[in-house]
């Protein structure tokens, strides 16, 4: 009898552990984009300080994100949403001299659950890792922050790059999706990627055609695709990310330009377009894109 009993005690624990290590073979989360609006005394009721804990609410509760890109974000805007998101931790820096100055394009993450193994910025122009340049027709500079992630639980690796395209230069776009694409590759070759940013493109643009392998402008042709397309359950929420002049509605049809993008092989299990308002206006000019991901380890 005790010899039965040793035996099935055994049998558990065995599955038990085979169990648990074949959930560690995948793990999902919760991945999103805002352009939070940069902190315009101009903007007068949609000021920053009436609405920054909106915006941490967004990202923190409302999402509960787990990575969160943004765009946009000044100094002091970062560490206002520091302040109001305990548990998360975040990295970037600004784009006018690769320190505190100017917009950045920050990455915040949650530490409970994963560690930062590696990141740093390049600067959408010919000259990438020099701070404050930019190319082309480029109005602004513009930068992408990228991170080396290990997820605690599965201690799965993938890569997170965040950007913001350039607003008026078209071959700016176009040579910032291929520069992107071409530091993917060197970065993160064969690697679970997450690309978000507020790209200042439509989808029948030629800098998305790039980022999605359907133009053979960018050599290797790239392996990204739109998360919105891989959803499991659908697309939720509107179709613009863009709002009008006031805050209250969005614009419409398809004024899409914000996105998340997975590499090929990962899963999406579900994408939105986040229209929540407070007090009839939103908490930016962008509205915020979450998609619930699954990443299998390599």
């Amino acid at each position: 009898m005790r010899k039965s009993w040793l035996g099935l005690l055994a049998f558990a624990l065995c599955t038990s552990l085979f169990t648990g290590a074949a959930e560690q073979d995948e793990t999902t989360l919760r991945v999103m984009t805002y352009n939070i609006r940069y902190n315009n005394p101009g903007d007068g009721i949609n000021a920053w300080p009436n609405r920054k804990d909106h915006v941490a609410e967004m990202i923190g509760k409302k999402a509960n994100a787990d990575l969160a890109g943004l765009q946009e974000a000044l100094r002091e805007q970062i560490d206002d949403l520091a302040a109001r998101l305990p548990g998360y931790a975040w990295f970037g820096v600004g784009r006018d001299d690769g320190k505190d100055a100017g917009e950045f394009t920050p990455i915040f993450y949650r530490t409970d659950r994963f560690e930062l193994l590696d990141h740093n910025t390049f600067w959408l122009s010919e000259t990438p890792e020099v701070p404050g340049s930019k190319s082309w027709d480029a109005a602004i500079t513009r930068i992408v922050t990228w991170g080396k992630f290990k997820e605690k639980a599965s201690g799965i690796e993938f890569y997170h790059f965040n950007t913001h395209f350039d607003h008026i230069g078209r071959q700016a776009r176009t040579e910032s999706a291929k520069l992107v694409w071409k530091k993917i590759q060197e970065l993160a070759p064969g690697r679970p990627v997450i690309l978000t940013g507020d790209f200042n493109v439509p989808e029948k643009s030629e800098a998305y055609r790039v980022l999605t392998g359907a133009t053979p402008e960018a050599a290797p042709v790239s392996d990204l695709q739109d998360a919105r397309y891989l959803s499991q359950s659908g697309h939720q929420g509107p179709t613009s990310t863009f709002v009008n002049a006031d805050w209250t509605q969005t614009r419409e049809p398809e004024s899409k330009i914000d996105f998340i993008f997975v590499r090929k092989g990962m899963e999406v299990l579900s994408h939105k377009v986040m229209d929540d308002q407070y007090d009839g206006r939103f908490p930016s000019d962008h509205l915020p894109v979450v998609a619930e991901l699954k990443i299998v380890k390599p």
